[in-house]
């Protein structure tokens, strides 16, 4: 074989290697850009016919504070993102900390939450925990949460101005008690509103219970064209894992989140936070 055709395959070959190699990393630094971005405002209005004056909720999920995506001064601006919207009710579906083996610096539960304490709500701030809330310390996230006057809602409810909000501890440690929150939830008055962190729990919620906001999924965090997520961490795959879902006269709402899991990348599901705008209807 000749020694020229020989070295210019061996060339190319080197040449194809180093193009994919560059694609990739152009790929990953894609991948955390996007995992670094300000969080998409999505907006849903839902009517309520028990209501008698409009109410505006906001939906954060996911925060995972932890190096290099989620330090707590990003908190920080998120939060100013927060107050400009005007909150009557800011509701938060878990997952403060994160404890992912690809972060840089992991924040402890006090330096991970103190930047919430500067959330403004007309009436409320209101949670629930989620699994890595579990994994690390669920009672110092609980503490730390109540210090910066944040209610923590472990299956049960609370009167929150014109709506009553049920929290349902974390389904996927096994820590929820649907039956005990809507209980509580019916011992009130007002349009019923359900905050949990997985929405696996949305298909079990009665009929009176009009609206479940949920989080966990990350709408897949990374989600590969023509195949979709890799994982959506919910046992009813895409069904319930992101957006906005109408079904028997009830509403799901799961947002993106804001931090990540596992890998500080995302593809094909930016961050992203909801506002919802309760409205009074005649129906």
């Amino acid at each position: 074989m000749d020694y020229w055709s020989t070295s210019g395959k061996g060339f190319g070959a080197k040449r194809a290697v180093l193009a994919l190699a560059a694609i990739g990393i152009a790929l990953v630094v894609w991948m955390y850009h996007v995992a670094r971005s300000d969080p998409i405002i999505r907006s849903a209005l839902i009517n309520a016919h028990e209501l008698s004056t409009p109410v505006r909720l906001v939906l954060v999920s996911d925060i995972h504070v932890a190096g290099p995506d989620m330090p707590p001064s990003r908190v920080g601006r998120i939060v100013g993102e927060i107050n400009a919207l005007k909150p009557d009710i800011v509701l938060i579906a878990g997952d403060f900390v994160s404890d992912k083996k690809l972060s840089t610096h992991q924040n402890a539960i006090e330096d991970a939450i103190a930047p919430l304490a500067a959330l403004k709500a007309r009436l409320a701030v209101v949670a629930v925990l989620g699994n890595h809330d579990h994994w690390r310390d669920a009672g110092a996230v609980r503490t730390q949460l109540r210090r910066v006057r944040i209610q923590v809602l472990d299956n049960d409810a609370m009167r929150v101005g014109p709506v009553t909000v049920g929290g349902v501890d974390d389904p996927f440690t096994g820590y929820d008690n649907l039956g005990h929150a809507v209980a509580r939830m019916r011992s009130m008055p007002g349009p019923r509103i359900l905050l949990s962190h997985s929405p696996d729990v949305f298909p079990h919620a009665p009929p009176d219970v009009i609206l479940t906001l949920a989080g966990h999924t990350h709408c897949g965090q990374i989600r590969l064209p023509f195949i979709g997520a890799l994982s959506t961490m919910s046992r009813y795959g895409e069904r319930y894992a992101c957006g906005r879902v109408d079904e028997g006269g009830r509403t799901l709402i799961v947002s993106a989140g804001l931090g990540t899991s596992l890998a500080p990348l995302r593809l094909g599901a930016a961050p992203d936070l909801w506002v919802v705008d309760l409205r009074p209807s005649d129906r």
